[in-house]
This record gives structure tokens, sequence and C-alpha cells, in this order.
């Protein structure tokens, strides 16, 4: 117990003298682009919530009338998508504007590197008030306060839904451990309010950062949810089944995959009943759409509605059943696709739909040009503002998104995949195993059935898409893949039940 206070309270006086010099970085002076133009942002965060989990989607039965509220009356951005499909790299690229391979959070482990300037930090060099409430997740032994915020509410890892019983467990506010109360959700959403109400200056802009655990497996609901989709079906993916047609022309680790923890025939290493963890992944999501209710019921109250960006969003996606697997990282539409609305009558026009390509690395720049400033030039990221009211043409937003995940030793059945995600096409390659790389049309195959990567019509789309997907990597520093150290085996067990291995695809053989 006294080792752990005091690992806790060094890197509290670490990080400190980061927050307070946060007004002297001369990189934080950023050039005004409207000196008209300081929005107060609300950015609320959810985890693993999958982009098509919405009634306004026609869920066939997940109820979220706030979301739809939002979609309603303000901007859908039906292409979302997050450049790593994984917890803490996803959180790093919203907080920095970069891709993984630049802000060096590859993994759920590891602190962000030193020096590391997120958005918030900008935003309180032009007079802004920030905080950060919930889950932050890089670096999990740690939850204290980080540069940008005036105010924070966190808690180590993943959190608890409800307070631990025989543990004693926290959440840190603002440097002081003050016991977790009751249902999470519920509890960060309570912060945020009591934030917005008493504990700013009430003459300063604000940017609120809400950061929920929920979605989060193990998935527990509030109990005013409990229960409520008992006897519903769980939506089951075509590609689910352990057919020959489902895995021709498939990568082998797919197949092998489905045997493992984040594969639907041995899912996380025991006899898992996938329906029932999906109807409890769609009732704790319920406390969630009502927390933006409640944030935003406060900002029309308050008079604040007129001058807020209000952005709703989900750090990675989450497949359930689709090709076999449960979980994310993969570049498999289930995984980096997500929910992504957002909301300002000053900005946006209601009901406006945004079909092009925006991500996770695009929310910095669009946070900061509400606050009238320029991007910087180390993000990889672009504002999606004008794109979304309407200014800026689709002909001159980019073609492709570049997606990367680096293999993890204590999940080793995802290989290290690089892809590139476009209007209609899909192109994911694989580093570091004997196996086949992919190709989709999107636009006639989107559940992904089948891989385009060996047909002879296709040949050249693919060798140009390698191209660009090295070009874009080179470029941008992300030609070299880094690794950490290997602590262990990992989840590397497979059922004697479970499916079969996967054998080499037919095009590489030679009689």
């Amino acid at each position: 117990m006294r080792s752990t206070f005091l690992l806790s309270f060094l890197l509290l006086a670490i990080c400190t003298p980061l927050l307070n010099a946060a007004d002297s970085d001369p990189r934080l002076k950023l050039e005004k682009i409207n000196n008209d133009q300081q929005l107060n942002v609300v950015y609320i965060l959810a985890d693993d919530h999958r982009y098509d989990v919405m009634s306004f989607l026609d869920h066939p039965f997940v109820q979220t009338p706030v979301m739809d509220a939002m979609a309603e009356k303000g901007v859908y951005f039906k292409n979302a998508f997050v450049t790593t499909s994984l917890c803490s790299p996803s959180r790093a690229s919203i907080l920095t504007g970069q891709f993984m391979h630049q802000h060096g959070v590859v993994d759920n482990n590891n602190l962000a590197k030193k020096g590391t300037v997120f958005f918030p930090q900008y935003l309180q060099q032009a007079g802004y008030e920030t905080a950060f409430i919930g889950k932050w997740h890089m670096g999990g032994h740690s939850d204290a306060p980080r540069p940008g915020f005036d105010y924070w509410v966190s808690f180590k890892g993943q959190g608890h839904y409800y307070p631990p019983e025989n543990q004693k467990w926290s959440l840190n506010v603002n440097g002081k451990s003050v016991p977790q109360k009751g249902y999470i959700t519920d509890e960060l959403t309570d912060y945020a309010l009591n934030w917005l109400k008493e504990d700013r200056d009430q003459e300063k802009p604000f940017c609120l950062y809400l950061s929920h655990k929920a979605v989060h497996g193990m998935f527990y609901p509030a109990e005013r949810h409990a229960g409520r989709y008992k006897d519903k079906k769980m939506p089951v993916p075509s590609t689910m089944a352990n057919t020959e047609e489902n895995y021709k022309g498939k990568p082998m680790w797919l197949k092998n995959q489905r045997n493992s923890w984040h594969g639907v025939d041995f899912a996380y290493h025991q006899e898992t009943d996938i329906e029932e963890h999906y109807r409890l992944y769609c009732e704790a999501l319920l406390a969630v759409d009502e927390s933006i209710g409640r944030v935003w019921n406060y900002l029309k109250e308050a008079g604040l509605e007129e001058n807020t960006l209000i952005i709703y969003m989900g750090d990675n996606g989450f497949q359930w059943g689709e090709h076999g697997l449960i979980d994310k990282r993969t570049a498999y539409e289930a995984s980096m696709r997500v929910p992504m609305l957002a909301y300002c009558p000053k900005l946006f026009s209601p009901g406006t739909v945004v079909d092009g390509v925006v991500a996770n690395i695009d929310i910095a720049p669009s946070v900061l040009e509400a606050a009238g400033l320029e991007t910087p030039n180390h993000m990889d990221g672009q504002s999606f503002l004008k794109l979304a009211a309407g200014d800026q043409d689709l002909s001159s937003w980019r073609d492709y998104l570049l997606y990367e995940y680096y293999w993890e030793w204590n999940f080793p059945h995802t290989p290290t995949t690089f892809a590139l995600r476009g209007d209609r096409y899909k192109f994911i390659q694989y580093h570091g195993i004997w196996d086949t790389d992919e190709l989709y049309d999107l636009k006639e195959d989107p559940e992904e059935k089948v891989n385009l990567i060996n047909m002879p019509e296709h040949k050249e789309l693919v060798r140009s898409l390698r191209k660009r997907l090295h070009e874009i990597l080179a470029e941008t520093g992300g030609d070299k893949v880094p690794f950490g150290q290997k602590m262990g085996a990992g989840a590397n067990r497979r059922s004697r039940s479970g499916s079969e291995p996967a054998t080499f695809p037919e095009n590489v053989y030679q009689d």
C-alpha cells in the first residue's frame, strides 16, 4: 500500500510541472483564424460503441433517443473511423490529432511520451477553461492529472462500472483520492454537470472532455436498465458462420482467430454466451445516451446551446461475430468504424449527413477551428467543420484514410495491419506473417465477404494502393514498426473442440 501511494505521488509530481508549464510553452501559441469565434466545446467519448448501434439507423431493438435527436438536429458523420482500433492509441490520436506511429502510444500499457502536446493545452493558451472527466487509460497504472486540463476526474485502467466490493477503489479528483459512489456513467456525468454549473470560471470559454468507461466489457448496465433487452435477439452477421464460403480467399490468421480469446469459438477462453454479452452491451449504452441528454439539457437551460459545439463519438468499433471474431483491432468495418455526431446551431444545418471519410485524428483540428485557431503542422488530421457546414466540397477532402495496428504480445492472434479506407475500396496489408492481403469493394460488398486481392481486373488498383500506402507511411514516419518487451506468451490458447486451423489459400500453391 505504501509503495502504491509513493508511486502515485511521484507520478503526480512529475505531471504537475507539465500542467503549470502550459502558459509559458511557446509551442502552444497558435495563429488565430477568426477572432470572433470562440465556441464552447463539449466532447463526449464512449468506449467500444460500434457505428450501427443507434436506433435512428434502424437497429432492431436499441433505443438511443438523444443520439437520434443529435442526428436529426445536427450532423451525422456516416463514414467515421479511427486510425487504430484500440483504446489507448485511438484516444491518443483524438487528443494529439496524430497517427499512432506519430504519438507513440502503440498499446494499452504505456504513458504518452514526455512532451506530447494534447489539444486542450492550445485551448488553455487561448483563454479556455478545460476539464477532463472519465477514462484516460494511456498508462493504466496511473490516474494522475495530465497536461491541458484545469479540472480532472479519472481512474486507473479500465475502472469499474460499480465500486468493487472488498476493494478500496477511488477516483482521482484534482489529485485527491475520492471514493467512487455509484454507477460510473452517472457519476462521471454528475461531475461534468457540477463543473459546468459551479466549478469553472463562468466568464471564460470552456472545453469539457467527458470520456465514459461504457460500453467496455465486461458489460454492466445501470440497475434501472438491467434486463431491458433480456428477450431480444442479437443481429447475427452473415459472416459469422464457420463455412467454406465465409473463409474463401481470406487470410489464414482470420480463421485461426475464430478459435481464440477474440473469436466466437473460444471467446475470453471460456464458454461465452456472446448473445447475452451483446444484450448487456446494449443495456449499458442506455446510460451513455442519457448522459449526453443531461449535458445537452443543461446547455439549453443555461443559454449556452447556441454557442457550444457538441461532439459525440466512439473510441473504436466492436465486432460482434463478423468473420467469426469479437472485439476490435482489425481493419474490418465493424472494428474501425465508429458513431460520430455533432451539434452546433451556429455552424450546422439540422439533418446534415456527411458522406466523407472522417476520423479520430480530425477531432483536435476541428475543436481548434471552433476556438478560432489554426491547425498545428504536426497534426495529421484536418478540421471537418467546413465539410459539415456544407462549405467544403468532398473533392477537396481526403480520398483515403490510413489505418494501422501493431501486433501485441498479450493478444497475439491479430497481426500488424496497415490499411487504406476510401469511399469505395479498402486495401489491407499485413506485416510479419505468411498470409494474403485483402481488397474489398465496399460499394458492392459492404460486409467484406469477397476478397478481390488476386482478381486480375484489380491488379493495377492493388499496385497503386500498395504504393500509396507506403508513400503515406514514409511521408509521416510510419515505415518502421516499433515493438515493446514481450512479457509472456499472452492469450495464446485454443480450444480442442473449436474450429480447425486454416489452410493456405489456393493462390499460393504451385503444381
